[in-house]
């Protein structure tokens, strides 16, 4: 029986039992030997039902399975015996001794023939072993001690003496989960269906009025009801809900909203089209958010799955956040083995000190270049410092920059008085975007395009008073968030600055967002000073939870880096400040975090990293925790100078720690892979201040490209920072940190005699083959994880083979690096993920594969169906797509995982909904095979590519076709007649790299506007592979001769070669060359390489290098071209 037909059993078993069936519950206890109920096993002996105890016993073990059985039956029988006797029963105790003893003479013949001779004694207890047999309820008594002893350590038993931990009434929940799913599935659903019957499907009859809105889920049946929790949702939905008051959780935090739901307004549009059904999802009252009513991949295995007719899906949840019992196995940056973490891994050593100039309010790390720290100051400055350099790029100073649009009771704030504390600054999930939340009705967002360009993006006069606190979200675009002293939360475009929503209902200021999704739903938690949390959806209905935050703190909410796990942290107006996890299947507080002082001056701000730590500012320290453990991981006061709550912030990777200082400053603390970080940037900044000019210049950013002859100056690809002294945004010159300047002597100003960096010996760069002892047959795909941990690659053979780095004293972090050799991982089953292939030739197939974005699926085809492997168990969870027509590229969505872009060996893209198993459209476009897709979620559009090197851009709104373009291949570059064009975009999600066979690309992607273009050398061969480094600065480019070039991103530039002798042992006879490149993740200078002869490389510059070469520097304003003739100024070099 499976697993899962298992826990079938016992969700049966509960319910019989909450039903009172109590003799079917135990009749299936015993037929099915799954739970032992040592209750009713006691009972029964203890009341002398000795038939039933035996019966019961059946269905577990025989008398001669083991000793442990053995000597249970024996001491019952034995019992039964003794009472026969103790009641002159003679021929009773006789019948016993010969049907039911005479078994046990086969092993003990001497013991049965002592038992036997107590039959001519009249009275039993005249034996000396029996002498203290008392009466027979303590007889009974003694043998049942023995007997749960024998139980105990009998393995037969084993697992079967505990049931498992079920919420009450399980199997209502999951019937009313399927009936509310299938209501949904109706055509013409009805308001208040009438259910009659479990033995069909429910469908609605034909429609008689307007349609109904999405159901919500109130129970069919009668539950158990529960204490706790938060108040019960409204009765009306389409299944009628028993008279029992409902159970709570958290689908309690979002599924019971206050019996009453607060007034909501709106003042803008409502664009966000998905918030009905979102709705609908959240208000099932049982039912936790990481559940999908058409798949739950949680507990689904392949056997489960395949047998099952219904539709499959994919949730965002089950996408980004499956449960810690399966995520800690696999190898999720965040969630990778929490207990290979320790205390060392905490940064805690102060590596630099940075003068603000002003009290810090608030700081946040760019997600993507996790050097640079954006800081908000109690003067209204915001500045953005690039740690590797130590030098501040960027200062604004609060300023309003259209006065005349503003309120009046703005402007009259403003003329008493032009100055406004910053409250909060965040960078957007892409980082190109930020925002700040100032103590004066004011929200900036300003658009970031690296080094010191900073842009004025939109101004949004958000609140009435302070705002005290801002988010970004994604309902269906991109959002901000915000909270103001005027007690409303508010939803913004943050494109257009329109408002979306407004919520209103604390009746006191709100003090704090926490916005999150789970399973696609999207929603805010809210805190206010009084201390009430309350959450929303993004529609007009009220807030769904109305609770107290401990000691009716203000509060702050957080989630893990994983999405699994909520904190808040917070302080009352007494000082008495709390650290808490909650529990969100019971909207409850699940443990309290000790240490935090008593009186605390200010509100206590916290911060989480690696789903594994909780650090706080309290007492003039940062103070730790381990999430798992509520007492005091450990303290640091930074070496001093700390103020009583000082604010925090942890990068995205947890290696660096930003403290703010008393004199209005910031320190860094980092661990060692922090320090290891910085010293490499350090080394980057020092090698583009020996090409730069000695003038202060300004360095094109990497998501804009400058005109065909820019300004002298170098790009921000070839280094992390800027070069020497940068001017302040608005003409502020702000003093820089106290660095000594670096003085270039006489070999520095040769080294501006530029030179391509040329790397032909394996001593020039650190490269390391994977092992690997399964059939070597091409690569025809790679990845990395999306947590730099492990590869995956997909051979022509249609077999994934996956290489995971362990944590040991030399790679401490389990990040992929050349330096350790990885373990080739194969589960304990030994299957290997193997896609379905097709009866045409295997090498006529196109492999694609998509990885899940907490990479525990990958979705793959090599000319077969489409399969959905389980990372961890490496099972088939489904497969679909059959073909003809081949899926030849796979893509998710970037918002909605249960959406996927398949490109069709006919030319077409489908765009396949998963939960209902369906191709909502097919686009038509492109005249051979689809090649490459690319999701923008900052343009909302797809863009494809194909075969017949054109790209097309189609709107993911409606799916219409906005634009599209072929390659210009120069006269004489012959392109193979099915040669693969890819397409990528850079992190800033505008501008778009297109790789052909003959060329690479950059367009703006809106337009396909082609802004540069560049064409290898002939002597090269044809380009195999390209694809962006991680911070997007450089291009890695693999070409027919197994050479590979790095370029410049922001000006298509070569800077460095790595020739094949670097990275391939000689081999005249085997021509050995990379089919295909990919990018580690949060390392912007490695890159793995999948080879023709099946092997996989992974490469890095040396450690003293930190970089592959340096770019030429940008002489007499020339620079590369925007036509394809840009090659020719490289084709010498290359």
């Amino acid at each position: 029986m499976s697993s899962l037909s298992r826990e079938l059993v016992f969700l049966i078993l509960q319910f019989l039992d909450e039903e009172k069936f109590k003799e079917t519950v135990h009749k299936l206890e015993q037929e099915s030997g799954f739970f032992f109920n040592m209750r009713y096993f006691e009972e029964t002996v203890t009341n002398g039902e000795w038939d039933d105890v035996e019966k019961y016993l059946s269905g577990f073990t025989k008398v001669d399975d083991n000793r442990y059985s053995m000597k249970i039956f024996f001491e019952i029988r034995k019992q039964k015996y003794l009472e026969a006797l103790d009641k002159r029963d003679r021929a009773k105790a006789v019948e016993i001794l010969v049907k039911d003893l005479k078994v046990f003479s086969a092993f003990n013949e001497e013991l049965f023939k002592e038992i036997t001779q107590l039959l001519t004694l009249e009275n039993f207890r005249d034996n000396e072993q029996l002498s203290k047999y008392g009466d027979t309820k303590s007889a009974r008594g003694i043998m049942l001690a023995e007997l749960k002893k024998l139980i105990e350590a009998n393995p037969l038993f084993r697992d079967k003496l505990q049931f498992p931990s079920l919420k009450n009434s399980r199997l209502r929940t999951l019937i009313n989960q399927s009936l509310n799913w299938q209501h949904q599935l109706c055509k013409n659903p009805k308001a208040n269906p009438d259910i009659k019957t479990l033995f069909v499907d429910h469908t609605c009859g034909q429609p008689n009025g307007a349609r109904a809105p999405s159901p919500v889920t109130n129970p069919l049946m009668g539950t158990v009801p529960k204490a706790g929790g938060f108040p019960p949702l409204s009765a009306h939905g389409p299944f009628q809900p028993a008279p029992a008051p409902l159970p709570t959780s958290l689908a309690g935090w979002m599924a019971n909203p206050s019996p009453v739901p607060h007034p909501s307004a709106s003042a803008g549009p409502m664009g966000l089209a998905t918030a009905n059904n979102a709705a609908a999802i959240l208000k099932r009252p049982r039912t936790p958010p990481t559940n999908n009513p058409a798949m739950d991949y949680q507990t689904a295995d392949s056997e489960h799955v395949l047998k099952r007719p219904r539709p499959f899906g994919i949730s965002d949840e089950q996408v980004n956040n499956l449960p810690v019992n399966i995520l800690p196995v696999a190898y999720t940056g965040q969630s990778h083995g929490q207990s290979s973490y320790s205390s060392d891994d905490l940064p805690k050593t102060v590596v630099m000190s940075l003068p603000q100039g002003s009290t810090v309010r608030s700081m946040d790390f760019h997600p993507v270049q996790q050097i640079l720290l954006l800081v908000g100051t109690n003067m209204g400055d915001i500045m953005v410092w690039d740690l590797g350099s130590r030098e501040r790029l960027a200062i604004k100073n609060f300023k309003v920059w259209e006065l005349a649009s503003c309120s009046m009771a703005l402007q009259t704030s403003l003329a008493n008085d032009y100055l406004a504390s910053v409250n909060r600054v965040m960078w957007s999930p892409d980082g190109t975007l930020f925002g700040v939340a100032y103590s004066k009705h004011i929200v900036h967002l300003y658009s970031y395009h690296n080094g010191d360009d900073l842009r004025n993006h939109l101004e949004i006069e958000a609140h009435v008073g302070s705002v005290n606190d801002l988010a970004f979200s994604y309902p269906n675009k991109l959002c901000v968030v915000t909270c103001g002293e005027d007690r409303f939360i508010k939803v913004w475009d943050a494109n257009t600055g329109s408002k979306q929503y407004t919520f209103e209902g604390h009746e006191a200021p709100v003090y704090s967002v926490c916005p999150h999704h789970k399973e696609n739903i999207q929603f805010i938690f809210s805190t206010a000073i009084d201390g009430k949390i309350k959450a929303w959806l993004y529609d007009n209905m009220g807030s769904r939870v109305d609770y107290d935050a401990p000691g009716h703190s203000s509060t702050t909410m957080a989630y893990s880096a994983d999405g699994t796990r909520l904190f808040s942290c917070g302080t009352n107006k007494e000082g008495d400040s709390y650290i808490v996890e909650w529990n969100e299947s019971e909207g409850a507080v699940k443990r309290t975090y000790h240490g935090l002082g008593k009186r605390s001056v200010g509100v206590v701000q916290f911060d989480t990293t690696k789903n594994r730590f909780l650090a706080a500012g309290d007492e003039f320290l940062v103070k730790f925790w381990d999430m798992d453990n509520v007492n005091l991981l450990m303290t640091t006061d930074a070496e001093g100078g700390l103020p009583a709550s000082p604010c925090i912030r942890f990068n995205k990777e947890g290696i660096l720690l930003a403290v703010s200082t008393n004199e209005n400053g910031i320190k860094i603390l980092a661990n060692q892979e922090g320090i290891r970080l910085l010293r490499t940037m350090e080394n980057r900044s020092f090698d583009a201040s020996r090409v730069a000019s000695a003038a202060v210049v300004k360095a094109p950013a990497i998501g804009t490209f400058p005109p065909a002859n820019p300004a002298v100056g170098t790009s921000i690809g070839d280094r992390a920072a800027p070069v020497a002294a940068m001017v302040g945004m608005n003409s502020d010159n702000r003093s820089l940190v106290d660095v000594k300047p670096r003085i270039a002597d006489e070999s520095g100003e040769k080294s501006r005699i530029w030179k391509l960096t040329e790397i032909n010996e394996q001593s020039q760069c650190r490269s390391l083959r994977l092992p690997d002892n399964l059939t070597a047959m091409r690569v025809s795909r790679l990845m990395y994880t999306n947590s730099g941990f492990a590869i995956l690659a997909l051979a022509s053979n249609a077999v994934h083979k996956l290489w995971k780095w362990q944590r040991n004293d030399r790679n401490i972090t389990t990040k992929a690096t050349a330096s350790v050799a990885p373990q080739l991982w194969q589960p304990s089953s030994g299957i290997l993920m193997t896609n379905e292939i097709s009866d045409t030739n295997p090498e006529d197939a196109v492999p694609c594969f998509a990885l899940s974005k907490n990479d525990s699926y990958v979705m793959s085809a090599s000319g077969g169906k489409v399969s959905l492997f389980n990372m961890m168990t490496f099972k088939t969870m489904t497969t679909f797509m059959p073909p003809p027509p081949a899926a030849t590229f796979l893509a998710f969505h970037p918002q909605d995982n249960n959406i996927i872009a398949i490109g069709m060996e006919d030319s077409s893209i489908q765009i396949y909904n998963v939960r209902v198993d369906e191709v909502k459209t097919k686009l038509k476009g492109h005249q051979k095979r689809v090649t490459g897709l690319a999701f923008s979620p900052v343009l909302n559009v797809l863009v494809s590519s194909g075969a017949d090197s054109q790209l097309c851009v189609w709107n993911t709104d409606g799916w219409e076709k906005q634009a599209s373009k072929f390659l210009q291949v120069s006269p004489g570059q012959a392109a193979a007649p099915l040669a693969d064009t890819r397409v990528q975009f850079h992190h800033d999600q505008i501008h778009l790299l297109a790789v052909h066979e003959t060329q690479i690309a950059i367009f703006e992607a809106s337009k396909l506007e082609c802004l540069r273009q560049w064409v290898p050398r002939e002597a090269s061969g044809s380009i195999t592979h390209a694809t962006y480094s991680c911070d997007s600065q450089s291009i890695f480019v693999s070409f027919e001769d197994g050479s590979v070039g790095v370029l410049t991103a922001s000006t298509l530039r070569s800077r460095c070669r790595i020739n094949p002798t670097a990275y391939l042992p000689p081999n005249p006879s085997l021509r050995v060359y990379p089919l295909v490149v990919a990018a580690h993740p949060s390392e912007p200078n490695q890159f793995a390489l999948g080879l023709t002869d099946g092997g996989v490389c992974v490469l890095e510059p040396l450690e003293s290098e930190g970089k592959w070469g340096t770019s030429p520097p940008l002489e007499n304003g020339a620079g590369p071209s925007s036509t394809s003739g840009a090659a020719g100024s490289d084709q010498p070099q290359r």
